[in-house]
């Protein structure tokens, strides 16, 4: 590719504070899907290929600084400064379950088998919570060498991966006996940590370099200097042949898996990009930052103009857009409340 692509993204407008965490979900029946995690304490859902905001979640009082959907995309988790962890069916809104933690949890995940929930935070102890059984003990892995930053499950939710906050490298745990099997060593903490959809690789971010890690060996597979400090990664989904990166300098990287050669780069943004993720079938990405937008970019040539979202719903592009416009008087300036009922959208605060 010998020119750099010039991208025009979809941008999502919503949120009053920084997104600070997106996840999307597999391709369902329904679509694929989209939820982020703010600091302004309500995490919400889109649609992800046309960002379209579905709902937000309403029930937790601090920053909100994780999000997760499950593989059916039927439930949601996040995890909040306000030392808990909520489960939400993604359908209504309703919170499930809060569960209650002692310290702020930057991070959780659903296992693949969607019957576990995983979360590490400030207090250095990965959780294990049943969602069969909800308001039993989780299981707990109490020797994590610092505040946990990101988790994940591999292996077939055989294996349990976590970062650190104020320390490099990945640890790896083995979920039977609770020790760490291997250790990813980085120089900086690792800010951002990816297993990729066919379960080969663990992309991770820490400091300036972006590396991939073999997932069953453990090997360091390719390690590319950036630009810049970047805080979170992504690799293509479907091909692997390209990787995505966006940091301290506001814009959104695109790259070479093979070479790591600069192939395109995405600006918009008005302050640090703190999350980016790709979409399940590779064909777009989003990004979240610092100035309180979601920007998804699509991977193939732009043939759209950028469309602004009212201070709720997401743009409205294509095939999508006859049944949005149908119900955009009954959704708009509403949001799913806490107890599943449809309400005026309210200032959502931090505390």
């Amino acid at each position: 590719m010998d020119k750099k692509r010039m991208a025009v993204p979809l941008v999502c407008h919503g949120h009053s504070r920084p997104v600070v965490d997106l996840f999307y979900s597999p391709i369902t029946a329904d679509g694929f899907f989209l939820i982020s995690a703010s600091k302004d304490s309500s995490p919400m859902l889109r649609n992800g290929e046309t960002g379209d905001w579905i709902g937000t979640f309403e029930g937790h009082k601090g920053a909100v600084w994780s999000c997760c959907l499950d593989t059916n995309a039927l439930r949601a988790a996040s995890g909040s400064a306000d030392f808990s962890a909520k489960l939400w069916d993604a359908l209504t809104g309703d919170e499930l379950h809060s569960f209650e933690h002692k310290h702020i949890v930057r991070a959780c995940a659903f296992s693949e088998d969607t019957h576990l929930l995983l979360t590490g935070g400030v207090e250095k102890i990965l959780r294990i919570f049943d969602l069969n059984r909800p308001d039993a003990p989780p299981r707990e892995v109490d020797n994590s060498p610092g505040s946990i930053r990101t988790v994940a499950w591999l292996h077939s939710d055989q294996t349990i991966l976590s970062s650190c906050t104020d320390i490099g490298g990945v640890r790896l745990w083995d979920v039977r006996s609770g020790k760490i099997v291997q250790t990813l060593e980085t120089k900086s903490p690792v800010t951002s940590a990816e297993v990729s959809q066919d379960g080969r690789y663990i992309t991770t971010a820490d400091g300036s370099a972006v590396k991939f890690w073999d997932a069953n060996h453990f090997g360091l597979v390719k390690s590319y200097n950036m630009p810049c400090n970047i805080e979170s990664a992504s690799l293509e989904p479907k091909l692997g042949n390209k990787f995505i990166a966006g940091g301290e300098d506001m814009w959104v990287h695109l790259f070479d898996f093979h070479t790591g050669e600069e192939i395109g780069c995405n600006k918009g943004h008005h302050g640090p990009v703190h999350c980016v993720r790709f979409s399940p079938g590779g064909e777009s990405y989003a990004s979240g930052s610092e100035d309180g937008t979601i920007r998804i970019w699509q991977t193939g040539p732009a043939n759209h103009v950028e469309s602004d979202a009212n201070p709720v719903n997401g743009p409205v592009t294509g095939k999508a857009k006859a049944g949005a416009d149908e119900v955009t008087l009954k959704v708009e300036d509403l949001q799913i409340g806490k107890e599943g009922k449809i309400g005026e959208k309210d200032n959502a605060e931090e505390v």
